[in-house]
C-alpha cells in the first residue's frame, strides 16, 4: 500500500496542524507545498490523495494569488480520477467551486471560534463522519462561503450563520468549511474583527477536548481510505495507466 498526500499550504500560519501527526500516525506521508512563498505546485496530481488547507482568498482569486487556477486543476484531476480529496476552509470552497457549485465573498455572518456543527440525516451513511455525535464542535474562521453545492454533492453538516458546513463530491471528495486540523492556540494568531478574542479562544479551548476525539476520528478514516485505494499509477502523460 502507499499513501503519498499532496498537501496544498497557502499562508505561513495555516500549515496541516494535528492533522499532520494524525495522518502520519495511520500511515500516509505527507507532501507540503507552501505555494505563499512561492513554491509551484506540480501540474499532474500523481499522489494518492490531496488536502486543501484555508487562505484567506475566494478559490477564483488568480491576481491575487495565481497558484490558485493550478491548485483548481488538481482538484478537478482528483475528481476525475476519484483520487480522495479533503479541502478545508479555501480547500472546501474550491472543491465545490470546481465540481460546479458557487462560492460567494462576505456571504452571510462570519463565523469565528468554536462554533457547534449540527450533521444532517446524510452523514449516517457518509464514510468519513457516520456515527459521529449529532452536533459536534468545530473552529471556525471565515466570512466567504459556498453559497450553492454542486448538484452531485452529499450535503453532510450545517450551521445557522453557514449551511454549507461539510459536503461529499462523488464517493471520495470532501469539503468542508471550518477547521478540524486546528487547535485553539491558531486562534490566537487570526484576526476575529467584531468578536472578542479572549471569549473566542476560551469557548475553542473549553470544546477541545470533546472536539479532538471526533477529528481524530475522521482524520483516520480519511487514511484508511488513501491506503485502501492504493497508490495512483499514471502514464507519461498523466492519465492513469
Amino acid at each position: 500500500m502507499s499513501g503519498d498526500v499532496l498537501v496544498v499550504q497557502s499562508s505561513r500560519s495555516g500549515d496541516p496542524g494535528r492533522f499532520r501527526g494524525w495522518l502520519e500516525e495511520a500511515g500516509l506521508r505527507l507532501d507540503v507545498v507552501h505555494t505563499y512563498d512561492g513554491t509551484a505546485l506540480p501540474g499532474t496530481l500523481r499522489h494518492d490523495a490531496m488536502i486543501v488547507l484555508g487562505g484567506g482568498y475566494l478559490p477564483g482569486e488568480d491576481d491575487r494569488a495565481p497558484w490558485l487556477a493550478t491548485a483548481r486543476s488538481l482538484v478537478a484531476q482528483a475528481l476525475a480520477r476519484n483520487v480522495p480529496f479533503f479541502g478545508i476552509c479555501l480547500g472546501g470552497q474550491m472543491l465545490a467551486q470546481v465540481a460546479g457549485g458557487e462560492v460567494t465573498g462576505r456571504a452571510g455572518a462570519p463565523e469565528n471560534g468554536s462554533v457547534p456543527v449540527a450533521l444532517r440525516p446524510e452523514a449516517a451513511s457518509d464514510p468519513l463522519f457516520h456515527g459521529l455525535p449529532p452536533v459536534v464542535p468545530a473552529i471556525e474562521h471565515h466570512v466567504d462561503a459556498v453559497t450553492a453545492l454542486p448538484t452531485n454533492a452529499t450535503w453532510l453538516a450545517e450551521t445557522a450563520a453557514c449551511p454549507y458546513q461539510a459536503f461529499r463530491v462523488g464517493e471520495r471528495a470532501w469539503g468542508v468549511q471550518f477547521h478540524p486540523e486546528v487547535l485553539p492556540e491558531r486562534v490566537r494568531v487570526w484576526k476575529v474583527d467584531g468578536f472578542d478574542p479572549d471569549e473566542v479562544y476560551a469557548g475553542a479551548v473549553a470544546d477541545e477536548p470533546v472536539s479532538t476525539p471526533i477529528w481524530h476520528e475522521v482524520a483516520g478514516r480519511f487514511a484508511d481510505l488513501v491506503l485502501r485505494a492504493g497508490p495512483r499509477t499514471l502514464s507519461a502523460d498523466g492519465q492513469p495507466a
